[in-house]
């Protein structure tokens, strides 16, 4: 019989999955035909048969011979039972969750992990989100803060790398020929109206193992949301005080925006 744990997760016991997708390959059987089919031991195979009535996922179409209910209508039937319990789930945990202000700092490992959070972060965001990426991080995340753009959600975007410009407000890190080296690996951040941040530095070669901190701390976040608004005025600070260049209309515009958005 075939792998069965794709059925196992959504609830079924391994003899009703081994039953089931026995009917699915040949049906109307009885009990005897069924128990060579499945695997499943003939004194136990009507039991099981029982129970798989009693939820839907069998019917006995005639007496002895049992078919399997349609797997479309089968997926319909676990898809609504299992949203109905996350549903019922969410609820109870509403409910009885402590309540209280402290907000942990959660360690992600993973480098797809941090970047499937990242985007989940980014498609929920509604007013603001502050990135500071690397181009590895760039190109997986570019067409999702494009979305976000496109959603009138404000971008502050600092280019740790020559990545084109893709946003009104950005602007490319004037150290970051020699970011890596200086803090040890290509530095992440995204921090979303003002209530969530992913941050961390993933070094290089050993990215996956790199521990990347999330948290929704109010003051964790403060502190990271700062840290970016300071590296804008980092690249006009030294633009007029070390480069002795005057800021173009565009970056006096991104200094006014970026000095109020506080």
């Amino acid at each position: 019989m075939k792998n069965l744990s794709s059925l196992q997760n959504l609830g079924f016991t391994q003899y009703e999955a081994a039953c089931y997708m026995a009917l699915i390959q040949d049906h109307p059987v009885n009990g005897s035909r069924l128990s060579r089919l499945s695997g499943v031991a003939r004194s136990r195979v009507y039991d099981v048969l029982q129970g798989l009535k009693a939820k839907g996922y069998v019917v006995e179409v005639k007496q002895g011979a049992y078919a399997p209910l349609p797997s479309d209508e089968l997926i319909k039937r676990v898809t609504a039972r299992f949203n109905a319990n996350i549903a019922a789930l969410e609820k109870e945990i509403t409910r009885t969750a402590q309540k209280t202000d402290l907000e942990f700092i959660w360690t992600l490992t993973g480098y797809d992990t941090v970047m499937e959070k990242a985007i989940e972060m980014i498609k929920n965001a509604e007013k603001e989100i502050y990135v500071r990426l690397f181009p590895k991080a760039d190109q997986r995340l570019e067409r999702y803060l494009k979305r976000a753009d496109e959603k009138k959600v404000n971008i502050r975007y600092i280019a740790m790398g020559e990545i084109p410009r893709k946003f009104d407000i950005q602007v490319i890190h004037p150290e970051q020929e020699t970011l890596v080296e200086t803090i040890g690996g290509s530095s992440f951040d995204v921090i979303c109206d003002r209530k969530e941040a992913l941050t961390g530095i993933f070094e290089p070669g050993n990215e996956d193992l790199s521990p990347i901190n999330w948290t929704r701390n109010r003051w964790f976040v403060t502190a990271s949301r700062d840290s970016l608004r300071h590296d804008f005025f980092h690249c006009f600070l030294q633009k007029t005080y070390d480069n002795n260049e005057a800021l173009t209309e565009d970056e006096k515009k991104i200094y006014r925006i970026i000095k109020q958005d506080r």
